[in-house]
């Protein structure tokens, strides 16, 4: 039903914004913890435009700040600090929503 013509897409995922650092992004201890495999909004965005999908939208519906991405890295087993200053407030959860356009 996705895929027919007005199919809607619906998703809650973790996107980061902007660029995801290259030393969160190599950390197979974030991989778990779906932090450095999050895509950016732009690159989801763009997926979902090249999938066919029009208008896709990103609503954050919870940016991690310091203390969450301390606790995330920690649990994954990280070593925190190298992440926290660059993944603070730009890493968040989010409902992601795109429709395929009617056809004509």
């Amino acid at each position: 039903r996705v895929l027919k013509p007005g199919g809607r897409f619906a998703v809650s995922d973790i996107v980061h914004r902007g660029e995801m650092p290259a030393n969160a992004r190599a950390n197979a201890d974030l991989w778990c913890g779906c932090v450095s495999g999050a895509l950016s909004d732009a690159e989801y965005k763009q997926l979902l435009v090249d999938a066919g999908f029009s208008a896709p939208t990103i609503e954050p519906t919870r940016v991690y700040g310091e203390t969450e991405i301390r606790a995330l890295a920690n649990a994954a087993g990280a070593p925190e600090e190298t992440h926290v200053a660059t993944l603070a407030g730009s890493l968040m959860s989010a409902s992601i929503r795109a429709t395929k356009p009617l056809q004509s």
